[in-house]
């Protein structure tokens, strides 16, 4: 599968049902997907298999994952909600 067809399919899967997921996952996927590492994109994958409620809480900021794999990406994705872009992020 090319990369595409991959930011496609994950574009679909980012889709919650949850208004506030959607609006920081989707754009993420469209937008950051395609520059991140294999290994940022394997975590992206394996956080869409969380709950929708656990996702909220982690990126409204409220708590955080025990899993450190998904406190990277999940900086990540919480850096481009605020800031509309990648380029000057650093990790915590």
């Amino acid at each position: 599968m090319g990369i595409e067809e991959e930011v496609k399919r994950l574009q679909w899967q980012s889709r919650r049902g949850m208004w506030e997921l959607d609006l920081m996952l989707v754009p993420f996927v469209r937008d950051c997907f395609q520059g991140l590492d294999k290994e940022d994109r394997q975590r992206y994958e394996q956080l869409l298999e969380c709950e929708d409620q656990d996702l909220f809480v982690w990126l409204m900021q409220r708590d955080l994952p025990e899993e450190p794999e998904y406190r990277v990406i999940l900086e990540k994705i919480i850096a481009y909600a605020e800031h509309g872009d990648l380029s000057n992020f650093k990790s915590l």
